[in-house]
């Protein structure tokens, strides 16, 4: 007996016997998967335009960090002068502070110059003795051939150095650029609600009430991320600043507002300053101190992860470890040291945006 072929099968993955053909699941998976590609996409072209205009959005950024911190010191001051007078006082007083500590730092540098040079070159004459003793067995003209190879590397690497030289200085008159920008943002501390309203007035009345809840939220888990990480940071550079000038080691102070500065990428920010501390500390004290700094990394670590992070910063920022280890990765390979620093509260952002829409409460009147 002959069998009949097939019927054929619709466009929809059904055959004309109404048998499916697809299963449910792939196509369910496939409707999801070209959903998923549109919405990368839409991503990777947004962050492509992004990309063309990184310094104004390293300019926002700042400027929102900016009103962030000094928007509450200006309302204190606003209750004994007038508003206009408190903020500019509160910015002042922000320019005083930061240029004061990046002045004490050259300060202490400049004095300790010819200290920290013979410190570092016994430093530097003693390990290599350490090295070419037991257990090490290096050969004592082990580290000559490394200082003629440096010394080749940079003389056939001159006119690449100058380049890089005068790079780095158009970098800074960029980078001054940006913070000048920023600085415009003073107009957000001093009339910000002025300006959410006017901004919520120009929308549709059916989307102000989403918008004003979305934008609520968002600001106050940035501010709340701002005024947290401040405060881990804070802590960390006098840990970190006591702990070294317990030690005896040099640059205690530089080494301290490096750690501060570093505390602003979550988890691998520390560990980098202090790595630098413990070379400081090997050149100068020795392999036993340099030891120690390193203890002192795994101390501070635990520290700032198991305490310091959970109580400053989960009133304000409710994201498991793992998912900000993948937005600091994320952040630093999309766009460097600005992306690690910019991705946790970023993130933060829009999950507290994405919850606050979710309620109930957030729907339309």
């Amino acid at each position: 007996m002959s069998t009949s072929p097939d019927p054929p099968a619709s466009p929809d993955g059904r055959s004309s016997g109404g048998e499916s053909r697809v299963p449910d699941a792939l196509r369910t998976a496939a409707a999801y998967a070209w959903r998923i590609i549109a919405v990368g996409v839409v991503v990777r072209v947004a962050f492509s335009v992004l990309g063309q205009f990184h310094r104004i959005a390293v300019a926002v950024f700042l400027g929102l960090v900016i009103t962030a911190v000094f928007r509450p010191v200006a309302g204190l001051l606003a209750r004994f002068m007038p508003r206009p007078l408190a903020v500019a006082a509160a910015l002042i007083g922000g320019i005083v502070l930061v240029l004061g500590g990046l002045v004490l730092v050259g300060e202490i540098v400049a004095d300790q110059r010819r200290g920290l040079e013979k410190e570092f070159v016994e430093g530097v004459d003693r390990t290599e003795r350490q090295l070419e003793e037991a257990p090490f067995r290096l050969p004592p003209d082990a580290f000559d051939d490394l200082q003629s190879r440096v010394g080749r590397l940079l003389s056939s690497h001159r006119s690449t150095l100058i380049s890089t030289a005068l790079s780095g200085a158009s970098r800074l008159v960029e980078v001054l650029t940006v913070l000048a920008l920023a600085l415009f943002w003073v107009f957000v501390t001093h009339s910000g609600d002025r300006q959410w309203q006017w901004l919520c007035d120009q929308l549709p009345v059916a989307a102000r009430q989403r918008f004003t809840v979305g934008g609520t939220a968002a600001w106050r888990t940035f501010t709340g991320y701002t005024h947290g990480i401040l405060l881990v940071a804070g802590l960390n550079a006098v840990l970190v600043g006591i702990a070294l000038f317990v030690l005896g080691v040099p640059l205690a102070v530089p080494l301290a507002l490096l750690e501060f500065v570093a505390a602003f990428i979550p988890l691998i920010g520390s560990p980098i300053a202090l790595a630098v501390a413990a070379v400081v500390a090997l050149a100068s004290k020795g392999p036993l101190i340099a030891l120690l700094v390193v203890a002192l990394i795994v101390v501070i670590g635990q520290i700032e992860g198991h305490l310091l992070h959970p109580i400053v910063m989960s009133w304000a920022v409710r994201l498991h470890p793992v998912v900000v280890a993948l937005a600091v990765v994320g952040g630093a390979v999309a766009a460097g040291v600005i992306g690690a620093v910019v991705a946790v509260p970023l993130v933060a952002v829009g999950w507290s945006v994405y919850q606050a829409l979710r309620r109930p409460t957030a729907g339309p009147e």
